[in-house]
């Protein structure tokens, strides 16, 4: 064993002792610190102390040409910077050469959202006339219509709901204003008048219990698979299909920025390329040219 894989093995060890990392990070540190290995070796290096910025700088390069993607290097750069870092603390290293190696840039990846009409299939699942039917139903409106948080929309009171409007407490217990429909304050009065009890919650279970997040979830995949969307269902899809349905219709991104309750609007903007890409496929599919 070389001197360089002793200096891995010592800090892979370090890592499940003294930080307990989880064993599936070292088991990823170990593999792509193996690799590295492999590549200095064949480089003529053997020991960490020969190490130099160039030599970790052609290993980069190196997995980019294996066509390895972004985020994998990305990955496998983390494991590097963390064994130089360490070795240069135990000062087995006098310097760091792991320090000036950028990373890839690394795309956000584009939410998935359901289309319109899934969303109107999954709307139509649950049946109003019952007293479970018409709660769902009006949970599922009110969501695609406000774009909440599934913990925004179970943790409502009474309180928060006006006429036209939520108010809404979010993150952090910052509050916002969020606009609904027609529809929304149809079938939320409606479920609203249909209960006699006292309790303070918006939508409560059939003991008279606020929802959970869980039971929202469980009920909301039995309505999906009932209305044939194949798709994957969850709270935060119809999050998203508000924001992108919003936007693909001509709202302006400020206004869905408030809605949605995001700090910063770069998070909203995601939203735009969802939407020019679900309008890029429509064209390239319906385009006699496309």
């Amino acid at each position: 064993m070389s001197a360089l894989d002793h200096a891995i093995e010592s800090f892979l060890a370090a890592g499940r002792v003294e930080r307990a990392l989880a064993r599936n990070t070292l088991e990823a540190y170990h593999r792509d610190l193996t690799g590295l290995a492999a590549f200095l070796r064949g480089e003529g290096i053997s020991s960490a102390t020969e190490v130099e910025h160039r030599h970790l700088a052609a290993w980069m390069v190196a997995l980019a040409d294996r066509g390895l993607s972004p985020r994998s290097i990305a990955r496998h750069r983390v494991a590097m910077r963390q064994l130089f870092r360490f070795l240069h603390r135990e000062s087995l290293l006098p310097g760091d050469p792991s320090e000036l190696i950028e990373g890839p840039r690394i795309g956000r990846r584009l939410p998935q959202t359901l289309g319109e009409p899934d969303v109107e299939a999954l709307l139509a699942a649950p049946d109003p006339t019952t007293a479970l039917g018409l709660r769902d139903a009006a949970m599922l409106e009110l969501l695609y219509a406000t774009g909440l948080r599934v913990s925004e929309l179970v943790g409502l009171r009474r309180e928060h709901w006006h006429d036209g409007w939520l108010l809404v407490r979010g993150k952090g217990g910052k509050e916002r204003l969020v606009p609904y429909g027609d529809r929304a304050h149809a079938l939320v009065g409606r479920y609203l008048a249909s209960r006699d009890d006292a309790t303070p919650w918006l939508f409560v279970t059939g003991r008279m219990k606020p929802m959970t997040r869980q039971n929202f979830w469980d009920r909301l995949k039995r309505y999906a698979l009932a209305a044939g969307v194949r798709r994957e269902v969850s709270p935060h899809k119809l999050r998203h299909a508000f924001a992108t349905h919003l936007l693909e219709h001509g709202a302006d991104l400020r206004a869905v920025q408030l809605m949605l309750g995001h700090a910063d609007i770069s998070t909203t903007e995601i939203y735009t390329h969802v939407a020019k890409e679900r309008l890029r496929a429509i064209h390239e599919k319906a385009h006699p040219r496309g």
